[in-house]
């Protein structure tokens, strides 16, 4: 059975041994050794504490509570040098590059918007500069407001052209942007109205390359006095010039379309 004095010697002994070889250690690289070889689960601390058994009962309190004093004064003296070196070896580092703080940092990689938004938003550019007013209207919308105040009953063959999304007998997706000509007609009267109606619209057809159940209108209302076909025509002209180019060629024409009379199309 080892004595109390031999035990009380041998951990005077591996303290000195632990805290001399701690603060001899330059880099940080050198502390994990150190750590496993006296705080570390097989380590010699934990190798007298399993000795204790070897203790009268009286003396093994005693002890045990000297090894673990040992150990926590170990373990701060190996986190006080542990933070000392990690600073020596900052202030190193600063020595050796040459940091110029007031440069600026790196660059963060940033997105853009959507190619549709900013298309979006070049059209509503070009349409303000002559004078219209952005209208955003519901997409979700009454047969009422999407077909009859159209002058499209349920028996108008230009209902036969679209596939519609229905919610509920009374309620559908928008099938065009339409609607919102009623809306701005009854929020503006009687006062002159000149708006575009940008929005999605829905229409359940087959997904191609082409063509989607969902897409983007852009429709024009004016209602003024001495409002006449060619200013419809001088705003479209003068809209593809500035969206597409002033050196485009236009050409309008006359066209059939089964919800409005006159109809005309635009080429370029």
């Amino acid at each position: 059975m080892i004595s109390n004095y031999k035990m009380l010697e041998q951990i005077n002994m591996l303290r000195e041994k632990g805290q001399n070889e701690l603060n001899a250690i330059t880099s940080t690289d050198q502390l994990p050794e150190w750590y496993h070889q006296y705080l570390g689960r097989k380590g010699d601390l934990t190798s007298l504490l399993k000795q204790l058994g070897t203790l009268s009962s009286e003396e093994r309190p005693v002890m045990g509570k000297v090894i673990n004093e040992v150990k926590q004064m170990l373990q701060e003296s190996f986190e006080l040098r542990q933070k000392t070196l990690k600073e020596t070896k900052l202030h190193q580092e600063l020595e050796i590059d040459d940091l110029d703080v007031s440069l600026p940092g790196k660059p963060c990689t940033t997105g853009h918007l959507h190619l549709t938004t900013q298309t979006l938003r070049i059209i509503y550019n070009i349409f303000q500069e002559m004078g219209f007013q952005v209208y955003e209207a519901p997409e979700v919308e009454s047969d009422e407001y999407n077909f009859q105040l159209l002058n499209i009953p349920e028996y108008h063959p230009a209902r036969d052209m679209w596939d519609t999304f229905w919610v509920n007998d009374e309620v559908v997706l928008r099938t065009h942007t339409s609607p919102g000509q009623i809306w701005a007609m009854r929020e503006y009267y009687p006062e002159p109205i000149r708006v575009i109606l940008p929005g999605k619209c829905y229409r359940f057809e087959q997904i191609t390359p082409r063509s989607e159940h969902q897409f983007y209108q852009v429709e024009g209302l004016t209602i003024g006095k001495n409002i006449r076909l060619t200013d419809l025509i001088g705003v479209m002209s003068e809209f593809a010039h500035k969206m597409y180019g002033a050196e485009r060629k236009v050409r309008i024409r006359g066209s059939y379309f089964p919800f409005t009379e006159p109809s005309i199309e635009i080429d370029m």
